[in-house]
């Protein structure tokens, strides 16, 4: 039967903490994929940010969600998608947002579009910014997966930086968990962090 795919267990990890009409953040929307995800959890009552610093990668996104919602108009959450960085998303989001977001999802790298450029891709520095703001607009038992890729240039650099940063916070704030297949050191793979009930943001 096989074990599941790092993005299939991001999304079940996501979705059992994500219900109808909650909020929920996509760090890196890319193609949207994980975008609509949400929207489709979060449900009409919910609501659902996405960030991405590449015009590219709204539009993809963009047309996904419209496609979607020609097909089931009243599924979905609204969305809102912004060309900033992850790294801000603290700032953008509503004041209220601050502690009651259930998931963030994180799929770091580059843009897997035929003609993006693959050499713009997430970086350690705003990715670890992202994290710890992400961490503080978490609700209690909200939350973060990050699907890493140690194998083109620069992933092996960021994603351990994201696995010290994980494995870094206090048990009393968040515990955090790897997910990945122990043979195949360049593939992808999951650091998750659930915020601990009872934590303050």
């Amino acid at each position: 039967m096989g074990f599941m795919s790092v993005l299939s267990f991001a999304h079940k990890l996501t979705a059992e903490r994500l219900m109808s009409g909650g909020r929920a953040i996509d760090a890196t929307v890319g193609t949207g994929a994980d975008t609509l995800f949400l929207a489709k959890a979060a449900g009409p009552r919910g609501g659902v940010y996405g960030f991405d610093i590449q015009p590219a990668a709204l539009k993809l996104a963009e047309e996904r969600l419209r496609l979607a919602r020609e097909e089931a108009p009243s599924a979905l959450s609204p969305v809102t998608l912004l060309q900033r960085s992850h790294a801000a998303m603290a700032d953008a989001v509503p004041p209220e947002w601050r502690g009651t977001v259930s998931a963030v999802m994180f799929n770091l790298g580059y843009l897997p579009s035929g003609d993006a450029d693959k050499t713009i891709i997430t970086e350690p520095e705003s990715t670890l910014a992202a994290l710890e703001a992400a961490l503080s607009l978490l609700r209690p038992g909200g939350i973060v997966t990050a699907v890493l890729y140690p194998g083109h240039d620069g992933g092996d650099r960021e994603a351990s930086a994201v696995e010290s940063w994980a494995a870094g916070l206090a048990q009393q704030e968040a515990q955090s968990i790897v997910y990945r297949q122990l043979q195949r050191s360049s593939a992808p793979y999951v650091v998750a962090v659930e915020k601990k009930k009872g934590t303050e943001a």
